[in-house]
């Protein structure tokens, strides 16, 4: 966990993909996806993995959630597919894999470096090696892309009373970029990827606040857990409706919060919204 030192009576958590930039598509179709393909064998069943990934990293309630359970899920997801099943095909993730994923709470590349050098593992060198791979397309990839409208704005008003900080499951190094290259950089004390732990344990800086002073803005169900779990309130950027969003978080989201009249009705509505959303199941047919 990285500690925010208290300057303001807020803290304001700030997710990053999908919710401050719009690169949620952007990285996953163009990078993340034909990796997984490429790494993991799949080019015969290619259309089916990529409708998989794209369910699990964009259009489910596992939105947002780290690479690696994302891979976990994915695959898990391929294989229920009928048309997998009918050719009698099952796509195995190593147990070594699936074990790291369970057990390890900095889930990015140093750590799974560390156990493959400790290990030898094939299977956690397999990840690796498609991690990396992700990592150097978004590199050579992902340039340009920037804010939502009003999200300066949004962090204009809210710089004078809180205490920012990103809080993401995106690589440091990713992130130090984005927000550098757009002008976003100087508005937050402390950018929190994947490195720095998970967004629940960043969210723990909200001890040193009081109750109903601290907000998680963020485009994922996992954003709001981490929110929840640390009597956060959390502002939705609905996936689809992000401008939207920001424009209501501007107009009246951060008045609220400031104010203390976020919490209770205006946040259940602002919940119901979020959750209707998303979905559960895909929208195939499912086996097993």
């Amino acid at each position: 966990m990285h500690s925010i030192q208290k300057q303001h009576p807020f803290l304001i958590g700030i997710d990053s993909d999908g919710c401050v930039f719009d690169t949620m598509e952007l990285k996953h179709k163009e990078c993340f996806i034909p990796n997984i393909i490429r790494c993991y064998g799949l080019q015969g069943v290619s259309k089916y993995a990529r409708q998989a990934a794209e369910f699990v990293n964009l259009y489910s309630k596992s939105r947002g959630i780290n690479r690696f359970p994302a891979l976990v899920e994915t695959i898990e997801w391929l294989n229920r597919r009928p048309e997998i099943f009918h050719r009698q095909l099952r796509f195995e993730l190593p147990e070594s894999l699936v074990s790291w994923v369970k057990r390890e709470d900095k889930l990015g590349n140093p750590a799974l470096k560390q156990a493959v050098e400790a290990t030898g593992d094939s299977g956690l060198k397999q990840a690796l090696d498609w991690s990396v791979a992700v990592n150097e397309d978004i590199e050579k990839m992902v340039h340009g892309v920037g804010p939502f409208p009003l999200v300066k704005e949004c962090l204009e008003l809210m710089n004078r009373q809180a205490d920012l900080f990103v809080c993401s499951a995106t690589p440091n190094a990713a992130l130090e970029s984005e927000w550098a290259e757009h002008g976003l950089r100087p508005f937050v004390q402390a950018i929190c990827g994947q490195e720095a732990g998970s967004k629940k344990e960043n969210l723990a800086n909200a001890r040193q606040y009081s109750p109903h002073h601290c907000l998680m803005i963020g485009d994922a169900p996992g954003d709001h857990k981490a929110a929840a779990a640390n009597q956060c309130l959390f502002f939705p950027i609905v996936p689809g409706q992000e401008a939207e969003s920001w424009e209501r978080l501007f107009q009246e989201g951060l008045k609220r919060f400031f104010a203390g009249s976020f919490a209770g009705d205006y946040q259940k509505e602002l919940l119901n919204q979020f959750e209707a959303a998303l979905p559960d199941l895909p929208p195939w047919p499912v086996v097993g």
